[in-house]
């Protein structure tokens, strides 16, 4: 199981790798670069399964996420 990935900001392009928690999901991110507040898109659980290289945990273990 990964438990780093590299989130992309939509808006800016800024990318920023960072260690996803294993216990919670993670609703919100604010870019480094551009100062957005990231969320996760419909249908997603989290920032990381929407913006991330790598989905969350839960999604990796083939599991859900909430």
């Amino acid at each position: 199981m990964q438990l780093r990935s590299t989130l992309t900001c939509p808006e800016c392009g800024h990318q920023a790798a960072e260690t996803m928690p294993t216990d919670a999901c993670q609703f919100f991110y604010d870019c480094e670069g551009c100062g957005t507040r990231l969320k996760p898109r419909a249908g997603d659980c989290c920032v990381f399964c929407s913006f991330g290289s790598v989905p969350c945990p839960p999604i990796q273990a083939g599991g859900c996420c909430s």
